[in-house]
């Protein structure tokens, strides 16, 4: 599915990753953790294709495809899905209007025509039921005047609906109470399958709780430097960072 290799960038001349190597095959959830300015939502941002950053060195292969040169937008036409940690609003704009658009333009770039218009209603319908999302919120403008809770899982709603190949999460749970730090999880655990794959960036373990991880890999200083499974959050969880800076001699 996604393969990085030696993959060095930097934002406004200041060099952030500093060869990183990653695979990620269908069906895996990979969890990536790390102390504040590690390199983690940079990992996030430099694989979805944000102009702000710039590659120096390496590769990011998506189903053997090399991505290194495609704009963000056509990332996302290929199936690169990433969830802000913040998230835009904008009026005036409901969901359901602007999933209808970004399902449409995904359409164009693969050369199929727009959705017909029974498909795409009984497509919201079957993605808002699954994740128990009310009608009446698909009316409301994106974003505007939602909790934190609810911009996490219209992002959710927003992944059901693209069917994306690789989803990105990017300290999705950050600031989240329990309550909907379950609604976001129960969604991403609905819409894995076999065919997909997903990337949660968290600095907590406690997401972990609710979202297994086939693999857990912690990121220092722009490399990854330790990778193991579940256990190795709950030993982050219990030691903090300063025994693995400890371990690589920072």
């Amino acid at each position: 599915m996604l393969k990085i290799k030696d993959l060095h960038a930097s934002v406004d001349d200041k060099t952030i990753l500093r060869g990183i190597n990653l695979e990620v095959k269908a069906g895996e959830v990979h969890a990536i953790m790390g102390p504040n300015g590690s390199g983690k939502s940079t990992l996030a941002s430099v694989i979805a294709g944000k102009e702000e950053y710039e590659v120096d060195k390496g590769n990011i292969i998506l189903e053997g495809e090399n991505i290194g040169e495609l704009e963000a937008d056509e990332r996302a036409h290929k199936g690169i899905f990433l969830s802000f940690q913040y998230p835009v609003e904008i009026p005036g704009v409901s969901v359901t209007n602007f999933m209808k658009t970004a399902i449409n333009e995904t359409r164009k770039a693969r050369g199929l025509a727009d959705m017909p218009a029974n498909e795409m209603l009984k497509l919201i319908r079957e993605k808002s039921e699954l994740l128990e999302i009310d009608r009446k919120f698909l009316s409301r403008s994106l974003n505007e005047g939602f909790s934190g809770g609810e911009k996490k899982r219209n992002e959710i709603f927003q992944m059901a609906m693209l069917e994306p190949k690789l989803a990105i999460l990017d300290e999705t749970d950050s600031g989240l109470d329990i309550d909907a730090l379950r609604i976001v999880a129960n969604g991403v655990n609905k819409l894995k399958s076999k065919d997909n794959a997903t990337i949660v960036i968290t600095h907590y373990q406690r997401l972990l709780d609710y979202i297994i991880p086939d693999f857990v890999h912690v990121i220092h200083n722009g490399r990854i430097v330790k990778s193991g499974g579940k256990e190795l959050a709950l030993e982050l969880e219990e030691k903090g960072y300063d025994w693995i800076k400890e371990e690589v001699g920072a």
